[in-house]
């Protein structure tokens, strides 16, 4: 559903405040290209909710199923750097790579984000009842964002200075999935700690879809998000980092990675529809560090417990941190028994990121 508030802008991958710093510090091209992926994501995607279902097809334009009921439907368009989806058509579901390396890998990135949903938590694509997943690539002119529109996923290349291309990271499409996810369960409202959740949640899948595409444990896992998406000649490791929040880049251009990884610390503001992409640092890192203290395949303990969580329909979609962090630990309680170490190491999280008391 579109906002109702026209200054409350839908999800996207990099935050308006990063883009507002290159609008304003960058050199003359590079701050167009940034006015100009503003200007898209204002505008462009305030239609978000109002976009028909995805079909996908074949090159014919015949409408197809998978092969089999475990298959996903995959459909990869061609933008030709213009802003209208989905584009040409270029590879479907079972058809081989088209040698286009942003294609291929929104194609297989795709996959991986169907396939943890599928294998891990059995469901059934995004909206848990076989939705097609669509992507469409080369997405405006430099465009320096990726999104989800509630149809489909959008793909730009990136300005080739700061940012590459947004496919490049299989986190950023599980991460962007993921909002189609939450639109269809708990449909947290994207704004303040709400929206922080939303954001929080959506990295939490993110960081699993990589997570189980590299076979790691919680202990091997680099914990970062879009990791890759910076240039090499940017102090940046990543957009994000769930391990340290506040510590993902500084750089001259970009500036600081804000991101709080306290209560202590929590941001209050009225930029990035209240710092959704700001406070998302303290769930984040109560993930990170239940993960670590369970151990093992994160998404088999705590993954299981957050997903449960967002699936419960005691989640209203006004729930701030701690409303969340108290029904994840009555889910914990119930999915691995009260006395269990996932519960303990669940609590033990929400209580040093500050959202719950000792």
């Amino acid at each position: 559903m579109p906002s109702r508030n026209p200054q409350i802008l839908p999800p996207a991958f990099v935050p308006p405040y990063l883009l507002s710093r290159l609008a304003e510090s960058a050199s003359p091209p590079l701050s167009e290209r940034a006015v100009s992926t503003l200007a898209i994501d204002r505008e462009h995607r305030a239609l978000r909710g109002l976009v028909p279902p995805a079909v996908v097809s074949n090159i014919t334009g015949t409408p197809v199923r998978p092969a089999r009921p475990d298959s996903p439907e995959r459909a990869i368009h061609d933008a030709g750097h213009t802003t209208e989806l989905p584009g040409r058509l270029v590879r479907t579901e079972g058809r081989p790579a088209t040698g286009d390396i942003a294609a291929d890998e929104a194609y297989e990135h795709l996959g991986a984000t169907w396939r943890l949903y599928r294998e891990v938590y059995e469901r059934d694509s995004i909206d848990g009842a076989g939705m097609p997943l669509t992507g469409s690539v080369h997405y405006g002119k430099d465009y320096d964002n990726a999104f989800w529109n509630g149809a489909q996923m959008v793909f730009g290349d990136g300005d080739g200075e700061v940012m590459n291309r947004f496919t490049i990271a299989v986190d950023i499409i599980g991460h962007e999935l993921t909002h189609g996810v939450i639109d269809h369960e708990a449909a947290l409202i994207y704004q303040g700690q709400p929206g922080a959740l939303n954001e929080s949640i959506c990295d939490v899948f993110g960081v699993l879809v990589k997570q189980h595409v590299l076979k790691q444990t919680a202990q091997q896992a680099d914990w970062l998000i879009g990791a890759g998406l910076f240039m090499s000649t940017v102090k940046a490791k990543a957009l994000r980092s769930m391990a340290e929040p506040g510590t993902a880049y500084d750089d001259p251009v970009i500036g600081k990675d804000p991101q709080p990884a306290h209560m202590k610390d929590f941001v209050v503001t009225s930029q990035d529809n209240g710092g959704v992409h700001i406070n998302s640092g303290i769930p984040n890192r109560a993930f990170h560090l239940a993960a670590v203290a369970i151990g093992g395949p994160a998404w088999e303990s705590a993954g299981r417990v957050w997903y449960d969580t967002l699936r419960d329909g005691r989640l209203r979609n006004d729930a701030d941190f701690e409303a969340f962090a108290t029904l994840s630990i009555d889910v914990a309680s119930q999915r691995f028994g009260a006395g269990s170490a996932v519960r303990k190491a669940v609590v033990d999280a929400w209580q040093a990121v500050g959202v719950i008391a000792p």
